[in-house]
């Protein structure tokens, strides 16, 4: 039964790959999220994950005090209250689980940032990779693609390698090309995997030095563990995957909204 008499707060993050839409109550828990694809109408897609996400909690709309949005969209969500970076909801919701000095890794489908927060939750400062596709979600689904294998088997094949392929080019296109010529000259399928998410992993060190507590956000973690694994090996000390990490963004939007 649809509790009217409740109140909740909202947080939708519009991203370029998926929109996620997230309630939480007055205690600042999760009611419900939803995830969707962006498409191409952003202020559709920012309405039917939230229409989505009520749906499912069976919450009624009139029990929302406030919604905040976040992300690249963000200024197309017409039913917000307010905005907020990226940057800064990934932050709020992060400091949320751990309340001390961190370092986030977020992997979305179309970039990758750093982000340095304090032990108040203050953002300290933060990265984002180069303008390219390569070493996000956009590059592993491609390379997949490319593979003809889908994209929800790419963890275990990457768990099953015993070496790992070294992946020398920067760029999507010619890492497909070097992944196909490998493929040719009889390498393991399971080792080039393994080797095109350390190269992921490459590029985050590449950005930023990481300190303090270091958690990984982002859809790339959500579905692919292994990341943080080849993450923690990489930057020897232990990587954390945070709680729902592709809704992080839309959970500390919902924070703010609860601030409002």
């Amino acid at each position: 039964m649809p509790d009217n008499a409740l109140e909740v707060f909202a947080g939708i993050d519009v991203g370029t790959t998926t929109t996620k839409a997230v309630i939480v109550g007055a205690d600042k828990k999760i009611l419900g999220s939803f995830v969707r694809r962006s498409g191409t109408d952003l202020a559709a897609s920012a309405n039917t994950a939230l229409d989505e996400v009520l749906t499912k909690t069976g919450i009624h709309r009139d029990a929302i005090q406030a919604i905040v949005a976040t992300g690249y969209g963000r200024r197309s969500v017409p039913c917000a209250n307010d905005t907020k970076t990226e940057i800064a909801c990934h932050g709020r919701g992060c400091h949320h689980y751990y309340p001390e000095v961190i370092t986030i890794v977020d992997i979305g489908g179309q970039d990758s940032k750093i982000i340095k927060v304090d032990e108040q939750g203050k953002p300290l400062g933060f990265k984002m990779n180069r303008k390219c596709a390569a070493g996000t979600g956009t590059f592993l689904e491609d390379i997949a693609r490319r593979l003809d294998i889908p994209t929800s088997e790419l963890n275990g094949l990457a768990r099953a390698a015993r070496q790992t392929a070294k992946i020398g080019s920067y760029c999507t296109v010619f890492t497909a090309t070097e992944v196909l010529d490998r493929i040719r000259q009889g390498e393991r399928t399971d080792e080039i995997v393994r080797g095109l998410f350390d190269s992921v992993v490459k590029r985050v060190m590449e950005m930023d030095t990481l300190v303090g507590k270091v958690v990984m956000t982002g859809g790339v973690v959500a579905y692919h563990d292994i990341v943080a694994e080849l993450l923690s090996a990489r930057a020897g000390t232990k990587v954390q995957i945070a709680p729902h990490p592709q809704e992080m963004g839309a959970f500390g939007a919902a924070l703010f909204a609860a601030e409002l």
